[in-house]
């Protein structure tokens, strides 16, 4: 009988990561693509899963026909709807069998190795999320710019709608607002042309000077990062309130804001034991 192979898909709005285990859970190769938020495009965000898939195909000496024994588990952003999730269901791709939950959702199964627990994610965008027993269920997460608070993509939009105000003259400025601008030529029309085709990750490229720019003391910066973790409190307290004990911090800007947390919330805040992957994978057995 042919060994099955595990594959762990977590894609974001961002990236796309792949992770092909043997049956003793042996990570065999691994692979990294852009984008696969399906969104943004639904044969894009299939076509990088399958760009990632093969990349840990290719580490692991193994070929494109081994796709047919592969187990996978797909941690997806942007599937809230039944329609995108049904959409990819029905791609067509060609592994033995798969299962698909949201990112937030295998990311919480990884950093409690399956166990009871809730995670606030941070990266390009934002989603808390809670597992007690058989419930289970989100916080926030509806996606860029409805929601997505506590996010880098929330941070970069309202950074420059504060500095585009600044330049008319009609807030205070700081060197952040000067910086901000100054990417755009000083150009309000620019910035327009900018963000009419501007993607979630777009806004979230100016996390970076924002931060920067704290460790500057700058008046902009320290607001928007003290904004951000009330964002953050507010959703970490909503999944304590769901009966779970702890809750962990992940994704690309956490260790920005949790500094900034009120310390009431400092002894829920627990470090992951696993990652999106990790929960993926924790699925895709667990679906079988």
């Amino acid at each position: 009988m042919t060994e099955k192979l595990f594959l762990g898909i977590d894609g974001g709005g961002t990236s796309c990561r792949a992770r092909l285990c043997n049956g003793d859970g042996q990570v065999l190769g691994e692979g990294l693509t852009g984008i696969a938020n399906p969104r943004f495009g639904l044969d894009q965000a299939c076509n990088n899963i399958l760009s990632a898939t093969r990349q840990a195909l290719q580490q692991a000496g193994l070929h494109e026909d081994d796709m047919q024994r592969m187990v996978a588990g797909f941690g997806l952003a942007g599937i809230n709807h039944i329609n995108d999730r049904n959409a990819v269901m029905q791609w067509g791709f060609p592994f033995a069998s798969l299962v698909m939950r949201s990112d937030a959702y295998t990311a919480c199964l990884g950093a409690f190795d399956g166990a009871n627990g809730s995670i606030l994610i941070m990266g390009t965008g934002s989603c808390g999320f809670w597992i007690r027993d058989d419930e289970s269920g989100s916080v926030g997460g509806w996606g860029f710019p409805i929601s997505d608070h506590a996010s880098g993509a929330r941070l970069g939009l309202d950074a420059l709608s504060y500095a585009l105000r600044a330049h008319e003259g009609i807030v205070p400025g700081t060197p952040l607002c000067s910086a901000l601008m100054a990417h755009f030529d000083h150009s309000p029309e620019a910035i327009i042309a900018w963000q009419t085709h501007a993607l979630p990750r777009d806004y979230g490229a100016f996390a970076p000077v924002i931060f920067d720019h704290v460790d500057k003391k700058d008046s902009l910066a320290i607001q928007l990062l003290q904004a951000a973790a009330e964002d953050a409190a507010a959703m970490i307290r909503a999944l304590l309130d769901k009966g779970v004990e702890h809750c962990a911090l992940v994704g690309g800007i956490s260790g920005f804001i949790r500094p900034w947390l009120p310390e009431s919330l400092l002894p829920y805040i627990v470090e992951p034991k696993g990652d999106a992957l990790s929960g993926a994978l924790i699925m895709a057995r667990e679906g079988q």
